[in-house]
């Protein structure tokens, strides 16, 4: 869990404290996460990537997902918004939009300080997020809402709730893709329970966090960052 932990608390303080936080604490969190794996790599024996072709297919099949349903369905909060209009008779104040991630536009006069924040959060998403994610989710979440004892339970062990249940906190913590993040935790888990081991869910991670994140530097979209 730790890995995980010192990720979301480290980017809880991301443009917060000053303008273009975002970017450096970005990059604060990938060294020091990276760092804490790799101290911790032999305490965490399922963090070993496995390729394989059903690996890369669902990579490329949850990637076309999420941008395919981008815009098509509606967000949790806006959802929330529509309920409590609903409920109350009172549309909610409208709120502030972040500007998407884009250092690009940001150190648009350092253009070198930009491509490097851009190259961290891709390498940062493709490579680091894929390890420590299903490390939390696929392996330790999933098998503890099987038993307390989770060690003890094999990654091939179906248990209808614990699998409902991760897919749904998976789909919960992507809130603006709850959507796509339920199919993606799905079909992650699905890789790991058919090859009882963690390694393709990773790989299919990386995959799918790579071709997005090129789509949205190829096109523009930079929602996806």
């Amino acid at each position: 869990m730790l890995p995980f932990a010192v990720f979301l608390l480290i980017g809880s303080l991301a443009g917060k404290l000053f303008p273009g936080s975002e970017y450096w604490f970005y990059a604060l969190k990938t060294v020091a996460v990276a760092g804490l794996v790799w101290a911790l790599r032999r305490r965490l024996p399922e963090m070993q990537w496995r390729s394989s072709g059903a690996a890369v297919a669902v990579g490329v099949l949850v990637a076309v997902v999420w941008i395919g349903l981008d815009g098509r369905i509606p967000s949790l909060s806006a959802i929330y918004d529509r309920v409590s209009t609903l409920w109350t008779g009172r549309a909610p104040e409208p709120q502030p939009i972040d500007p998407p991630w884009n250092p690009l536009a940001f150190f648009k006069d350092n253009a070198a300080l930009g491509w490097g924040f851009l190259m961290v959060r891709v390498l940062g998403r493709s490579v680091l997020v894929p390890m420590i994610e299903e490390v939390f989710y696929r392996s330790f979440l999933y098998r503890t809402l099987v038993r307390p004892d989770f060690l003890a339970v094999s990654m091939r062990t179906w248990d209808f709730r614990a699998f409902a249940g991760t897919c749904l906190l998976f789909g919960l913590s992507h809130p603006g893709q709850w959507l796509a993040a339920v199919i993606c935790a799905a079909l992650y888990q699905g890789l790991v329970l058919r090859q009882g081991r963690l390694g393709d869910a990773m790989v299919a991670h990386g995959v799918t966090n790579g071709l997005i994140s090129a789509y949205a530097i190829g096109t523009g979209h930079w929602q996806f960052t």
